[in-house]
């Protein structure tokens, strides 16, 4: 067990950025709930799809992206004492991650009603899902835009501070929520009307971390950078950025290819899956954050050449993922229905018992889960990005998508089917990054006086 220093050093960093997350989930959740309420099964379909059709774009290119490149490269250079060197970098990956926001912003509202009839999309669920997806996109341009500036924050330590934020954007929305969906107040707006909350939210989210990045942070985010970029520049942001891209893709296609297979099943098992999906995102939240601290941790270590304390705080976070993800595990093995009654209405019953046992299955993934992620983080932090990008593209089109295809459309198995899958997946993939991760770190640690930065 670490040492009490490294201990907290985990705790103080990994924390806020899990509470930060939750809060995320817990606005998600609280959407389903409300538009479940007001739309039943053929609603939460229809946002459901469009949810995961926007967060694909999210993941690959900004948070999976562009995010874990910047908080790679901030905290190794923050390690190695070149501030200067860190804002450099910081504000020309916010720039570069801005043009991708408004690319992605622009394509999903001008072809999200063809992308939702790609996905699977038709009738109702079409009508709704792209109604509510163009509305949104405006609030995903924010949304993003925040995102890159709270990895700057990341990047050094400072993750209390983007919690703020979301204690920001969640008291907006929860407020908006009401009024907007059942006219309270406003007319009612419906579905359209938690679309509206989030653009409201996510805006008032972007300006204060926007100010708080230009005027308060220890690696402070200066546009005039842009003037003085260089090809080298762009191309080590871009050399982290692409890989760690690639991996989001990887994962996160198969999951819609996954996702146009399960709704071809009915809306009945589409929805319970995207119910239970929702729930377990609570447990996965202790996992990213530790995952996303991990890089924080490990990169600023690295950046000292202290290898010892870096492995270290790996552990520490691999550890306190899988405690915290096994406490889920054990309430969705005993307590599923009680979860799930929560999103459905009482004529829902079929949808509930389904979701009830897809998330009872998914008990059996969560510890994986959580060192999949937090070795996948430590592999970012010592700036190696390739590895978990193999290990998900195997896991992801080897094992996950024939394996629900099959199980599914030519067994028309129950949706079940599909979790009992997904635990073998993540079950995989921990052991591979897990081994990868100690390769790679040896490697790295025993040819440390190669390793080289910039120098102010």
């Amino acid at each position: 067990m670490a040492n009490k220093y490294t201990t907290n050093e985990v705790l103080n960093t990994s924390l806020p950025v899990v509470a930060e997350i939750t809060i995320y989930t817990l606005m998600s959740i609280f959407d389903l709930m409300i538009i479940g309420r007001y739309g039943g099964n053929i609603a939460v379909s229809a946002v459901g799809l469009s949810n995961n059709l926007t967060n694909a774009f999210i993941e690959v290119f900004i948070s999976g992206g562009f995010c874990i490149s910047i908080v790679s490269l901030v905290s190794r250079l923050v390690g190695a004492g070149q501030y200067k060197n860190a804002e450099r970098f910081a504000s020309l990956g916010f720039i570069l991650g801005i043009g991708f926001c408004l690319i992605i912003t622009i394509v999903v509202f001008f072809f999200g009603k063809e992308l939702l009839y790609l996905l699977g999309a038709r009738n109702e669920i079409l009508k709704i899902g792209y109604s509510y997806i163009k509305i949104n996109s405006v609030g995903l341009f924010f949304f993003m835009s925040m995102r890159l500036l709270n990895s700057i924050l990341i990047g050094y330590g400072n993750t209390f501070i983007p919690f703020v934020c979301s204690l920001i954007v969640l008291f907006i929305k929860i407020i908006l929520n009401y009024l907007l969906v059942f006219g309270i107040v406003f007319n009612i707006r419906g579905i359209d009307g938690s679309a509206i909350a989030s653009t409201v939210a996510y805006l008032c989210g972007f300006v204060f971390c926007f100010y708080y990045t230009v005027f308060k942070s220890q690696v402070k985010l200066k546009l005039i950078y842009i003037f003085s970029v260089c090809f080298n520049d762009i191309k080590r942001i871009l050399v982290l950025a692409i890989p760690c891209s690639m991996e989001e893709a990887a994962f996160s296609i198969s999951k819609l290819m996954c996702v146009s297979v399960i709704i071809k099943s009915g809306s009945v098992s589409f929805a319970a899956d995207a119910i239970a999906n929702m729930i377990e995102g609570i447990s996965v939240m202790p996992s990213i954050g530790f995952g996303i601290a991990v890089i924080t941790l490990v990169g600023i270590n690295v950046g000292k050449r202290d290898y010892r304390q870096a492995k270290k705080v790996a552990f520490n976070c691999a550890f306190y993922a899988a405690a915290m993800m096994s406490i889920f595990a054990i309430i969705f093995l005993f307590m599923p229905n009680l979860l799930v009654d929560l999103f459905v209405n009482n004529d829902e019953k079929k949808v509930a018992y389904l979701a009830g046992k897809c998330l009872a299955i998914g008990a059996a993934e969560q510890p994986f889960i959580g060192l999949s992620l937090v070795f996948a983080g430590a592999l970012k932090g010592i700036g190696d990005v390739k590895s978990p990008f193999l290990i998900s593209c195997f896991t992801s089109w080897i094992i996950r998508l024939p394996l629900t295809y099959y199980f599914i459309n030519v067994l028309n198995s129950s949706i079940t089917a599909v979790w009992w899958i997904t635990a073998f997946q993540w079950g995989v993939d921990a052991l591979l990054m897990f081994i990868f991760f100690e390769y790679k770190f040896n490697k790295v640690a025993g040819v440390s006086n190669h390793i080289s930065f910039y120098s102010e």
